[in-house]
């Protein structure tokens, strides 16, 4: 993102007390200045939210003029509403805990529904890996490619991003079980035959698509290929959906860090910075961030 805006990255430091608790300090002034911390809710999710809470509370303490918090990934979009009695919302909850601690505002990528955009009570600017992604297939023959959502609720990002590679859309009818596992009872459009895109917003056990990919091979599909945004990879998923010889290739972006251990012959990784860097400009400078999805 620095390179992109041509600005040097500025530096902090997080510092471990014997008690366990952290402390952050920003190592650049940032009175009144337009400071933006990029921090991806992910594992060791609790670790890295509450570094990014201490390091909004230090640069409001530091009288920073404007504070956004930039997350690719926001790990708890996915506890967005009450489906058992007793339950928690954590993106609620931690939407108001980084409002709380002095952000002004947060800039995000492919949050898991729409509701959560509305737990935020700052500005909220929501970015979408959709042109990344279909760069990546146009360089392909697509004139027999179908885009398969892998549930009703991700169907209106996949219409969309069939729309982009001009190609028809079709979705999965899912059931989610309490021990996680997923069974996905039809599919609602043509898809045998055909050249299949699975689009996903994150992957994280890979159930979900280990039950599409079943029913499409049952539905006699020709080739299939995964497109997500955030590629959690929990429980060993990239080893086990890259190993499946129906799945031709996976594609993904760098949303969520990931070490030499996830490379696969078969994983392509895109890079989104040039998109959040391009947002930030515009943030800045009071343009706006939706006219990037014109």
């Amino acid at each position: 993102m620095c390179e992109h805006l041509e600005i040097p990255l500025a530096g902090s430091e997080t510092d471990r007390f014997a008690n366990d608790c952290l402390q952050v300090q920003l190592l650049d002034n940032c009175r009144e200045r337009d400071v933006y911390l990029v921090q991806p809710i992910v594992a060791p999710t609790q670790e890295n939210l509450v570094e990014l809470l201490l390091m909004i509370d230090a640069a409001r303490g530091a009288s920073a003029k404007r504070i956004t918090a930039v997350m690719p990934h926001f790990a708890y979009a996915r506890s967005d509403k009450k489906d058992a009695p007793r339950i928690s919302i954590g993106g609620r909850l931690v939407a108001d805990m980084l409002t709380a601690a002095g952000a002004n505002r947060v800039l995000t990528m492919a949050l898991h529904a729409p509701q959560v955009h509305a737990f935020f009570r700052v500005p909220t600017d929501q970015l979408h890996a959709h042109r990344e992604l279909s760069e990546h297939f146009l360089a392909l023959d697509l004139s027999n490619t179908t885009v398969v959502s892998p549930d009703l609720g991700n169907a209106k990002n996949a219409t969309r991003f069939a729309k982009l590679l001009d190609v028809p859309v079709a979705a999965g009818a899912k059931e989610r079980f309490p021990d996680d596992r997923v069974r996905i009872t039809s599919i609602i459009g043509e898809v045998e035959g055909r050249d299949i895109i699975i689009l996903d917003d994150e992957i994280a056990n890979g159930s979900t698509v280990d039950a599409i990919v079943d029913l499409l091979d049952e539905r006699g599909a020709r080739t299939i290929r995964i497109a997500c945004t955030h590629a959690i990879f929990a429980n060993n998923a990239l080893e086990r959906l890259a190993n499946n010889p129906r799945i031709t290739e996976i594609i993904t972006t760098d949303t969520v860090p990931h070490g030499p251990s996830f490379a696969h012959e078969k994983l392509t990784v895109l890079t989104v910075a040039p998109a959040f860097a391009e947002a930030v400009r515009r943030i800045h400078s009071g343009e706006s961030v939706s006219a990037l999805f014109d």
